[in-house]
């Protein structure tokens, strides 16, 4: 049970720590609204999307005043559209992009995640159009995002999917070059992605999922920071287990929300992602969590270890307050939206390859990080080879969300505004890795992912 001084830190939380639920997810499926017809096709996605989801950002603000709980996104996930658009070859997929765009502005959601395709073995029907799509759909959409799944530790690295991704994130870029090549920022190339993934712009519904599900993401680095910095004399362990508490009632809040949605939206409660999502305000970046453990800048040497506990103390704690954790649950690393990141960044100290070794051990990969505009497309595949391949490997989920800043270079900024942030033009490796990309073919699969 609850008591007064339970209620009073979490109204501090709330107050001066940043502490926030990330978003609210339906995911919905749309395997029944599988038609030859794209047209038709189009109307039953639009019709589905609106009639499932048409309270859920009314159900989101109830809870906000019910509570006092920020909910900062309302969101949607759908089955992956690659899946719809097999029915409907010879038709543009970006038919079901305008529909999804439709269906997000009439619901009211801050974005809406499944314009994806899982090619980690090969591809089947209506996975290359709508990959070649991708571009078109993000420039004539402002709230759709797309994912595509080129690896899993199962099946290893579909290289021709690397290959054709790194021209696809350069051309997403190049057809939103006037509006700060905001396309690349709604795209996130996948190794084992997960089903039931809350968080933009990776999440999509999986067909392993019910027909409508409810996820929360939590959010809370400032939370962690706060507690770890009432005791700046604790040791590596004491550390763990101060992080684990506040992990702890970080999650509960996320149990409490996602119960409750369920509840009146009548839909089951999928899952509670504890990851600690940063934002660009200020007091709410994980790199200060890191540099509060002891560390001068984040980038620094020991920044891995610092990343690779709080991960792992974030998830025991997690996992003891929910029944429902899933989804990534971890430490993200945004650069754009971490305000401790974008000044390692500036500073120097944070570097692309730093970022790559921290991925082997935080909740997802490279993401949101800027990089000069004239980078070749065959750069942009091997940053996705080598992310993949750390995610195969090891087991995890493994991501890359990287933007070409078109008529930028190093050092200069690149400003997308609200939760996105701003990211600094990062430098990049200059010498080619272009005649293994082209090589294509599939990287098979490691020994321990023979289990059965």
């Amino acid at each position: 049970m609850l008591n007064t001084f339970d209620i009073l830190e979490t109204i501090r939380m709330i107050q001066d720590e940043c502490l926030d639920i990330r978003t609210i997810t339906m995911g919905i499926s749309l395997l029944d609204c599988i038609d030859p017809d794209i047209d038709k096709a189009c109307v039953k996605v639009y019709d589905k999307i609106t009639s499932k989801a048409q309270d859920l950002v009314r159900t989101g603000e109830q809870i906000e005043k019910e509570y006092g709980i920020p909910i900062v996104n309302k969101r949607i996930s759908v089955t992956p559209i690659a899946m719809l658009a097999a029915a409907c070859p010879d038709q543009n997929p970006v038919k079901f992009a305008r529909a999804l765009q439709k269906a997000a502005d009439t619901c009211g959601v801050n974005f809406l995640g499944g314009y994806s395709a899982l090619v980690h073995k090969g591809f089947s029907a209506g996975d290359m159009a709508l990959i070649q799509s991708i571009p078109e759909a993000l420039a004539e959409t402002s709230n759709v995002c797309s994912s595509v799944n080129v690896g899993s530790t199962r099946s290893g690295i579909n290289m021709d999917a690397v290959a054709l991704m790194g021209r696809i994130v350069r051309e997403a870029a190049e057809k939103t070059a006037d509006r700060q090549c905001i396309g690349p920022a709604k795209l996130v190339v996948f190794c084992n992605a997960v089903e039931d993934n809350p968080f933009m712009a990776g999440a999509f519904h999986g067909v392993g999922e019910p027909d409508c599900e409810i996820h929360v993401g939590v959010s809370g680095p400032g939370v962690v920071r706060s507690a770890i910095a009432k005791y700046p004399d604790a040791s590596i362990d004491e550390l763990a287990n101060i992080i684990k508490k506040t992990a702890f009632k970080i999650t509960r809040m996320g149990q409490l929300v996602g119960a409750r949605a369920s509840k009146m939206l009548n839909v089951p409660f999928g899952i509670v992602d504890l990851s600690l999502a940063p934002t660009p305000a200020i007091g709410d970046s994980v790199a200060h969590i890191l540099e509060g453990m002891g560390l001068e800048c984040c980038g620094t040497h020991g920044t891995t270890a610092c990343l690779a506990l709080l991960n792992d103390a974030v998830k025991k704690g997690g996992v003891m307050a929910s029944s429902n954790v899933g989804g990534l649950s971890g430490a993200f690393i945004p650069v754009s939206e971490d305000a401790g990141m974008i000044n390692a960044a500036q500073n120097g100290t944070l570097c692309l390859e730093k970022l790559e070794a921290m991925t082997a051990v935080c909740s997802v990969g490279l993401d949101m990080i800027v990089v000069s505009g004239d980078i070749p497309a065959e750069t942009i595949s091997g940053i996705i080879a080598d992310e993949c391949a750390i995610g195969m490997v090891n087991n995890k989920t493994t991501a890359v969300r990287l933007i070409p800043a078109i008529g930028k270079q190093v050092g200069d900024m690149l400003e997308f505004g609200g939760l996105l942030g701003s990211g600094p033009v990062m430098s990049v490796n200059g010498k080619s890795c272009e005649k293994f990309i082209s090589r294509g073919g599939r990287i098979p699969a490691p020994m321990h992912s023979i289990k059965n």
